[in-house]
């Protein structure tokens, strides 16, 4: 279900997005959800790279499953530090999906 949301955002930065959208042949609303999905998953990532969540949580934050965000760390130069909490979390996940 999508909602509608209204922010207020400074003038160069509507330009901004205004211009990407322009650019990719796309309107101002789709270019503005990339973007938030961009935000999300650098904000995981960061998030992962400061020790302030795990490969799980980084995963739930970024809206992609755990083993697509192994994937995508060393994309950003990010080395994968799984904890045996993390495989524990996966053998959950195994157990409920089966």
């Amino acid at each position: 279900m999508q909602k509608t949301l209204s922010v207020r955002i400074d003038e160069d930065e509507y330009e901004f997005v205004k211009k990407l959208a322009e650019e990719k042949r796309e309107d101002i609303s789709k270019s503005v959800r990339e973007l938030v999905d961009l935000g999300r998953l650098m904000y995981a990532i960061e998030s992962y790279r400061k020790g302030k969540a795990s490969i799980g949580k980084a995963a739930e934050i970024a809206g992609v499953s755990v083993s697509e965000m192994i994937a995508i760390l060393p994309r950003f130069g990010i080395q994968g530090n799984l904890e045996y909490s993390d495989y524990l979390q996966g053998l959950e996940n195994i157990k409920k999906a089966w």
